[in-house]
């Protein structure tokens, strides 16, 4: 009875043009980042003979799924390709956290002269673009025999990524009262104590977003992967795939299989943890 009247009253909801053109804009947005997800699918599970027929077929006629197979089986370096993303990824979001954490409530709690200024000059080192300082840290890790490291890749993408984790993670702690350290304090912890039990919960929405961001750009990131690596025992998945193509043709089928593998694990964590980085993207502009 009651699912009748819901629907009942959503159906008596009168649909103006503003919610028509809403609807349609929605549909448009969600279509546009999609489709590449869709047609990148089908690509990897079309037969040779369907991915260059024209017009091209929006569902393979007979699923041809023996291509996943040669990209994680028969072709050599993949699976160590997805290894060293995994390895570089976790590494670096462990690191840029620890160190996002400290600095970025160090500079929201103590009151120290020029501290705004502090947390702009950081959100614009954030905005450095990688083809700005990739040639100086190719000599740096040249001189110190780095390249073709995971190393490089962690600390690279650690420096690159920090300063905007701090300005996010320094924002959303300034929001919080100052109080439940003080009152953590007089009951017992240390400033330490006060920081894990109490602060780091209640910021946990904050945290969760950054990792999220940090995992995806250092699973995705291509350009400092390609220029730092020579092998496959450090290459990521992105220069992985990038070294598919031949010397004659380009194995879109192979491409677009190996790319909808490495797809995978991202969106399961985003669907996984997608809660808390709404409430950490949002709960900032909602207590401001």
């Amino acid at each position: 009875m009651h699912r009748t009247t819901s629907l009942k009253r959503i159906l008596s909801n009168k649909f103006t043009p503003l919610h028509i053109v809403t609807y349609v804009f929605t549909g448009i947005f969600v279509f546009f980042f999609i489709f590449p997800l869709y047609w990148q699918i089908v690509t990897a599970m079309k037969p040779p003979q369907e991915i260059y027929k024209i017009p091209p077929l929006w569902f393979p006629t007979t699923p041809y799924l023996e291509r996943f197979y040669n990209v994680l089986i028969k072709r050599e370096g993949f699976l160590l390709n997805i290894r060293n993303s995994f390895i570089v990824s976790s590494c670096t979001t462990f690191l840029c956290l620890s160190l996002s954490v400290l600095s970025s409530y160090a500079i929201a709690r103590i009151r120290i002269r020029g501290g705004e200024m502090m947390l702009i000059i950081i959100l614009v080192l954030s905005m450095l673009p990688g083809v700005a300082i990739i040639g100086p840290l190719y000599l740096i890790w040249k001189q110190i025999q780095l390249i073709n490291t995971m190393f490089c890749l962690v600390i690279t993408y650690v420096a690159f990524f920090l300063p905007f984790s701090i300005w996010f993670l320094a924002s959303f702690f300034k929001t919080i009262p100052p109080d439940l350290e003080e009152a953590a304090i007089l009951d017992g912890c240390t400033p330490l104590q006060a920081l894990v039990k109490i602060i780091i919960p209640l910021a946990a929405p904050a945290i969760f977003t950054i990792a999220m961001l940090v995992y995806i750009f250092s699973w995705n990131e291509f350009l400092f992967a390609l220029t730092f690596t020579r092998s496959d025992s450090a290459r990521t998945i992105p220069v992985g795939i990038y070294m598919f193509h031949g010397l004659h043709e380009i194995p879109w089928g192979d491409i677009a299989a190996a790319c909808t593998i490495v797809t995978i694990p991202i969106v399961v964590l985003v669907i996984i943890f997608q809660k808390y980085v709404i409430q950490g993207l949002t709960a900032g502009a909602l207590k401001g």
